[in-house]
């Protein structure tokens, strides 16, 4: 079939999902989204997406941004320095984070921070200075950390073992590894957030091991504007085409879409302590 007769990829709107969803990880805060970020956190809500965290790149990007989401309360927020940002870790930046995490009740975790070798932006020791510092100050705030890592699995395992985070909550975001890696996580009682690429075909390690993680244990994302799953892969990723995530996940797990999405959200709320999101008998299939 030519690109001229290919059928219309299909809307979120039309999965009439229950309104009881958590997009757990989006940078609606990026400029990617300043045409219209208003108009796709409408249509996140019309495609049953009930709240969405917002992932801060530091605390400037908090300082300058945060307004944005003034009358949105279905946004939390998530603040922390990413691995490609380490010269941004300064005294003065983590105490700025301090700062914010006792002001503001909306900021929810440490995130995302981590450990990332795919790029050769700082070197691995800053890296991990910059991971642990950051440990620490969530450990002091009583936060849970959302942890950033590529291709770094067994570094980023032993710090967060040196730093004393097994048994902690966690969230390792855009889980992207096979099911001896997600034993791994799973073994140390961490949650795991499942991203659009779980739909692409040629990813079935990652598919046998969404199939095999405890539904409790598991919460979905979009990483936006990356990650679009399919049928919108290549496409700007945003909040309601978590939809398509959820509609892979559901398939993998052999589960109706719906109870997928309730029990997803559900772990978002309880992750995160936020107040649980309840859903009317009338609003399910």
């Amino acid at each position: 079939m030519s690109k001229k007769n290919k059928p219309p990829r299909p809307e979120p709107e039309t999965l009439a999902l229950p309104p009881c969803g958590v997009d757990s990880h989006a940078h609606l805060d990026l400029v990617d989204f300043d045409p219209d970020r208003v108009e796709l956190m409408d249509r996140a809500r019309a495609s049953g997406v009930a709240r969405t965290g917002n992932v801060f790149l530091g605390p400037e990007a908090y300082r300058k941004n945060r307004a944005m989401f003034a009358n949105r309360p279905e946004v939390f927020f998530i603040l922390g320095i990413h691995p490609g940002n380490a010269d941004q870790c300064s005294p003065e930046a983590l105490e700025a984070m301090r700062q914010a995490f006792a002001t503001d009740p909306r900021l929810r975790a440490m995130g995302e921070i981590g450990l990332d070798y795919y790029w050769d932006d700082h070197p691995r020791d800053v890296q991990e200075r910059v991971l642990r510092s950051q440990l620490a100050l969530a450990r002091e705030l009583a936060l849970p950390p959302v942890i950033h890592c590529r291709d770094a699995f067994e570094d980023t395992l032993r710090v967060l073992l040196d730093e004393g985070f097994s048994g902690r909550k966690l969230l390792w975001h855009c889980f992207g590894g096979d099911e001896a890696q997600a034993r791994v996580l799973l073994d140390h009682g961490w949650h795991v957030s499942i991203p659009g690429p779980v739909s692409y075909a040629k990813n079935e390690d990652l598919q046998r091991a969404v199939a095999m993680i405890p539904l409790e244990r598991m919460l979905l994302e979009t990483d936006c504007p990356y990650l679009s799953a399919e049928p919108w892969r290549g496409k700007r990723n945003h909040p309601a085409l978590l939809a398509f995530t959820a509609q892979t996940v559901a398939r993998l797990r052999d589960m109706p879409v719906d109870a997928l999405w309730v029990a997803t959200g559900q772990n978002a709320c309880a992750f995160f302590g936020l107040p649980a999101l309840s859903i009317e008998p009338e609003e399910l299939p």
